[in-house]
């Protein structure tokens, strides 16, 4: 399972009852950050969540209102005493950018290792745990900006029978099941192919901001479980906005969520002057009637199907 919170909801600013985008993941004990813009702390307080158990924080863009929280955060991490290394994940010049805010939080008791993305799509496994994968792939703002995919797999049922015709000692299944391979003193080998079933269905969540609607949305999110999404603005008169700064509407940000055919859509970073999103979800649902208008906070867990 995968436990998802959407910390914050607001774009561009933040404000007293709507803070700025950001997303927790957490799986098997390791968390993911997606952005650190202001108060990002603040949210993970109102949801009790320690920063201590983050590993690794992604960036979509490194506009202010997903990046500048980061200096404080760090600087908590260090005062938490962590000596863990912690991964860094964004488009192209995060060392320096990342560096360059790190002049107000220069010592720090741990190592940040940085993967800067390069090119249209860029896939890694989360470390310790190879069967989470976070995909992240190009989207369309007005600076180099990514989403992000993050898929767990499940591996095939374990037949019994096979194993026992295999001849294939008990005391081994456990590790066959793990998908790891056994080597025995004689040479034999066992694979988990020769007692495992074909992988099934695993978990999936997309999530994208700052963008304008692109093909690389839809393939990606394509099946999602959960589908984050952008929603700038709910009035549908504000279309040409949208188009010139790079952002979406409600509408374009749900038909993306058709055309991909996940299962559910938050809508997230509100621009400042969207009071009540939830006034335009009628129209919204018309075009995908699994939509949400988020609120700060919202959490799932996701889970395996039966």
């Amino acid at each position: 399972m995968i436990d998802v919170c959407l910390l914050g909801t607001g774009g561009m600013m933040p404000l007293p009852n709507r803070l700025l985008t950001s997303l927790f993941v957490k799986y098997n004990g390791r968390g993911i950050l997606i952005d650190s813009g202001e108060a990002t702390q603040i949210a993970m307080k109102k949801k009790g969540i320690s920063s201590k158990p983050i590993d690794v924080i992604c960036f979509t863009h490194y506009h202010a209102d997903h990046i500048s929280g980061l200096p404080g955060l760090l600087l908590t991490m260090g005062n938490a005493e962590r000596t863990e290394p912690l991964l860094m994940v964004g488009p192209k010049g995060l060392e320096r950018v990342v560096n360059s805010l790190r002049v107000i939080a220069p010592e720090l008791p741990f190592e940040i290792k940085f993967k800067e993305l390069t090119g249209d799509e860029v896939s890694f496994e989360l470390e310790g745990n190879p069967e989470f994968t976070i995909k992240a792939f190009k989207v369309n703002h007005n600076v180099i900006c990514y989403g992000y995919t993050m898929s767990l797999r499940r591996q095939g049922k374990f037949n019994v029978e096979a194993a026992t015709e295999a001849g294939i000692d008990r005391k081994y299944w456990n590790a066959l099941q793990k998908g790891d391979t056994v080597t025995l003193d004689d040479g034999t080998i066992y694979t988990p192919d020769m007692v495992l079933g074909e992988e099934r269905k695993g978990i999936k969540l997309t999530y994208t901001t700052d963008t304008r609607p692109t093909d690389s949305i839809v393939n990606n999110a394509k099946d999602s479980d959960l589908f984050i999404c952008e929603g700038m603005y709910g009035e549908k008169d504000k279309i040409a906005k949208a188009r010139e700064h790079k952002h979406m509407t409600f509408y374009e940000a749900a038909d993306l969520a058709r055309k991909a055919g996940v299962k559910e859509l938050w809508l997230t970073h509100y621009s400042p002057s969207l009071v009540n999103p939830k006034e335009f979800l009628p129209e919204t649902k018309k075009i995908f009637d699994k939509t949400v208008a988020a609120k700060d906070g919202r959490s799932v867990t996701l889970r395996f199907e039966d």
